[in-house]
């Protein structure tokens, strides 16, 4: 235990939410999973016994799995929140709805409690508007399943006391993740923004008739995502030639998509209500059951390239991080 932290509460029994009180309570954390809605907190148990049986498969993984189970408690009470050192935010991606629930709730927390929102790219200065005590209150935002993908942002508020990012930054690494911490919020912090630079490019090369989204994916499958998962970007340049990337850099960038608007392919899918995996349609088809396939999938990999990266750098404690 860090910082003295033994309660924790996640606002938020979702994907994301049900996913990190998982990995605390397997770092042996005192969890209370809350949500206004009794079914989301029902979903919620089977969400977790799903992930753990993705990622154990040996004899003693049903005790290790009680074990976490019995770290973590369900509520739809908002008392919960009296009794927490670190609250964490996973709820809807709406303002209004975070101003509402901050309102309340850093009332109802201790006022030495730290408080944190998993926003994807609103602005914490925006959100801590409605916070008690602001100077406590971060953004720690994690990769979707965050009990598999290691990295979390921990994003500073113009409020923000450097012993929040602190404390925010200790906990992450106590439960074995890799945090990088933002000093200056931007919009969408940093995995966003790469994430939707190349998504702006990769629909732009399939609407001028480059190549097809399959084949687009292939790239990131089997060429660029084996080198970003060993080396970041600075790294890949060095390693590369700075001399060559300054060659390519100076005939490439001009012609690399600017695009300021939604781009048309994905203002479709929307328009459509073809919202990927969740509605069984987006780039992809994901009808007839595939879309469970997809994720079971995803997960199994994800958790391979993470073991791959990190088994023989954190040993032992890798093990205890990921299995409870």
């Amino acid at each position: 235990m860090v910082h003295n932290i033994k309660n924790i509460v996640i606002a938020g029994a979702g994907v994301m939410g049900s996913s990190m009180a998982q990995l605390f309570a397997a770092g042996g954390y005192q969890v209370t999973l809350y949500d206004i809605s009794d079914a989301a907190l029902y979903n919620s148990q089977r969400l977790i016994h799903v992930n753990q049986n993705v990622m154990h498969n040996d004899k003693t993984e049903g005790e290790k799995e009680e074990n976490i189970r019995e770290n973590i408690t369900f509520s739809s009470e908002k008392e919960c929140f009296s009794d927490a050192d670190f609250v964490i935010e996973a709820i809807v991606e709406k303002m209004e709805v975070k101003h509402g629930f901050w309102n309340e709730v850093s009332g109802l927390a201790p006022d030495k409690a730290v408080l944190t929102s998993n926003t994807s790219g609103l602005s914490l200065t925006e959100i801590a508007k409605a916070v008690k005590y602001p100077e406590r209150f971060c953004g720690m935002h994690w990769l979707n399943p965050p009990h598999i993908c290691p990295l979390v942002e921990i994003i500073k508020g113009e409020k923000t006391a450097p012993e929040t990012m602190g404390v925010v930054y200790d906990l992450a690494c106590d439960i074995h993740r890799y945090p990088v911490c933002l000093q200056k919020e931007v919009p969408g912090f940093l995995v966003n923004r790469f994430q939707f630079a190349i998504l702006r490019e990769a629909m732009s090369l399939v609407e001028a008739g480059v190549a097809c989204k399959e084949d687009i994916d292939k790239v990131f499958k089997y060429g660029l995502g084996l080198r970003y998962a060993c080396l970041g970007t600075f790294e890949i340049a060095d390693l590369g030639g700075l001399d060559t990337f300054y060659n390519i850099a100076d005939y490439l960038f001009a012609d690399i998509s600017n695009e300021k608007n939604v781009h048309k392919m994905l203002g479709q899918l929307y328009r459509d209500g073809d919202y990927g995996v969740k509605t069984g349609k987006g780039f992809y088809d994901y009808g007839n059951g595939r879309a469970e396939e997809v994720i079971a999938k995803r997960d199994k990999d994800f958790m391979k390239v993470v073991k791959c990266l990190y088994e023989e750098l954190n040993g032992a404690v890798y093990d205890s991080a990921f299995t409870g």
